[in-house]
């Protein structure tokens, strides 16, 4: 039996822990939110969220409080930024061991958070400052908790427990965190003939517990914000249900690519193992099954049936994907039957697509920089360290497509250790490739040093018709904005006027700033938006670039 300490310990650190630092923080959304923490120690306002001094009501505190905290404890840096994503990822691993220990044996809850911890779709979204891996946690652990409270008598402390985890995931995205849990097991209860203990669900002493934990920050909100409960809850929850207002509509089958990339690299691996004979002991007990059942469709379905789509959301499906996936690894690892006839060969020719596919992406770049176009944010810009950075990743590539059934043939065991230690190092060898990608453009680090060493200190940097969080996170600076307000505009609005004239400008507002200054600071994205500056003023310096940022130094004088 493979050993616990490497499947729900060591490799999970590895992945989830010790390598948060690696990548620099990505544009909008990651720097959005250490910025807003890092505003709560500045301010001490842990009520009203902040970014660049604006009112953020959008979202709960939660992540930020906790971020804060990490802030507090590490330093404002890449892994503290992370750190709670990445422990909530390590949650979610764990609660999977726990839950197929529980339906079956330790052997199937190993298995089940090896498959997850492989998982490229919570192995990307473990490493990003956001709020939906903390969400995720929260929810599965709610109706994990509802589920037990339901299905063990006389421990009445696992309802407390299902509320207060209900009202964690309500302070981490809102009125979702109790949706999920109380729509999905009450579903189940139906499915199952127990209807009749539906108003078990019902616990007032939970309730209390749940409105002392949520009802707090909702109040204090308020008191702060005469709108907050409007926006929060009608704007925030009701009308992006229900209507496009943060984006185009997406098609209803919007979520399904997602859902199969996102079982990456293992799935391929699955075609294997099934075997036909074992559809009934591969799976779980009925109601054990249907709870699972209701767990994907319900979230997949609502969202789905959202206005509003967003990739993130659909992480907690993958952990009743995992715990199915699990327990059919299980069953072949301990049988080992090759695939035969047409599966063998459907299976064969699965693992060299696979390996293609991986071999192609990490080769494509040097192949497809000559012909990026800077000027519409086409960027291809990779060191010349690309070549090591890819090589781990076309070593396990090949590795995958022969050794996991090679030491199966040899050793009869074997298999899914091998598959699932060459998939650990797969996910780790992409992530300096991919920050070798990304970074670039898609992170202000690397604009850093050379702001700290142009920019004089007193002098303000402006953004050009761009709006990077990071640059004022990881400069610890705060820069005006031209044009490109985004979600600050509700915020901005509520500003004292002279404020909102000094860091908020429209492009004709900011050139009548550069008329009244003798020099201006500011820092762009692309050649185009270059351009327009050079275009329109005779001296334009540029600082320091790296092909995607521009650092300009610009004088007063206009062109004829």
């Amino acid at each position: 039996m493979m050993k616990k300490r490497y499947i729900l310990f060591l490799i999970p650190f590895i992945l989830y822990i010790a390598l948060l630092g690696v990548m620099p923080q990505m544009e909008p959304d990651e720097a959005r939110y250490s910025l807003i923490a890092s505003a709560m120690n500045e301010t001490g306002n842990y009520v009203t969220p902040h970014i660049k001094n604006t009112i953020y009501l959008e979202k709960p505190p939660m992540v930020p409080w906790v971020t804060a905290v990490f802030f507090k404890l590490f330093g404002e840096n890449d892994f503290s930024a992370r750190l709670f994503a990445g422990l909530c990822a390590w949650g979610c691993i764990l609660l999977t061991f726990f839950i197929g220990r529980h339906f079956r044996d330790e052997k199937t809850g190993l298995y089940a958070a090896a498959v997850l911890t492989i998982s490229i779709f919570p192995f990307i979204l473990g490493r990003i400052n956001i709020l939906d891996m903390p969400l995720t946690f929260f929810v599965c652990l709610s109706i994990w908790l509802g589920y037990l409270s339901l299905s063990t008598e006389k421990k009445q402390y696992l309802f407390w427990l299902f509320y207060l985890t209900c009202a964690l995931a309500f302070l981490t995205k809102g009125i979702i965190g109790i949706v999920f849990p109380f729509a999905i097991l009450l579903i189940w209860l139906i499915w199952t003939g127990r209807w009749r203990e539906i108003l078990k669900l019902i616990s007032p002493v939970g309730i209390v517990i749940f409105l002392m934990v949520a009802c707090p920050w909702i109040y204090l909100a308020q008191k702060e914000n005469s709108d907050f409960l409007w926006f929060f809850f009608v704007r925030e929850h009701f009308l992006r249900f229900t209507t496009q207002m943060h984006g185009k509509a997406e098609p209803f089958y919007y979520f399904l690519p997602f859902i199969i990339g996102g079982t990456f690299p293992w799935s391929v691996y699955l075609i294997g193992a099934w075997q036909g004979k074992n559809k009934t002991t591969s799976l779980f007990q009925k109601d054990e099954n249907k709870l699972l059942v209701v767990w994907f469709l319900f979230i997949f379905l609502f969202y789905s049936a959202s206005s509003s789509k967003l990739v993130t959301y659909i992480a907690p499906l993958f952990l009743p994907i995992a715990l199915f996936a699990g327990q059919i690894f299980r069953i072949y690892d301990e049988e080992l039957t090759e695939p035969s006839g047409k599966r063998k060969i459907f299976y064969r020719l699965a693992l060299y697509i696979q390996s293609f596919l991986i071999l192609v992406a990490v080769l494509l770049p040097p192949i497809l920089k000559p012909y990026s176009d800077d000027a519409k944010g086409l960027v291809v810009m990779i060191s010349g360290q690309w070549w090591l950075y890819i090589l781990p990743v076309v070593l396990v590539a090949i590795l995958m497509i022969f050794l996991p059934d090679w030491i199966a043939r040899k050793a009869r065991s074997g298999w899914f250790v091998t598959m699932y230690l060459l998939s650990g190092v797969l996910l780790a060898g992409t992530l300096l490739p991919i920050t070798d990608f990304l970074s670039p453009y898609r992170s202000s680090l690397v604009a850093r040093d050379a702001i700290a060493r142009y920019v004089p200190a007193g002098h303000l940097l402006y953004q050009y018709r761009i709006n990077f969080y990071g640059i004022d996170f990881y400069n610890k600076i705060r820069t005006p904005v031209v044009e490109d307000f985004g979600e600050l505009a509700d915020g901005i609005i509520k500003m004292p006027e002279m404020e909102m004239k000094k860091y908020f400008f429209s492009v004709q507002g900011f050139h009548e700033k550069v008329e009244q200054e003798k020099e201006i600071y500011c820092i762009t994205q692309f050649p185009e938006k270059l351009k327009q500056l050079q275009s329109r003023y005779a001296h334009v310096d540029v600082l320091w670039e790296n092909g995607a940022f521009y650092l300009l130094h610009i004088r007063n004088k206009t062109k004829d």
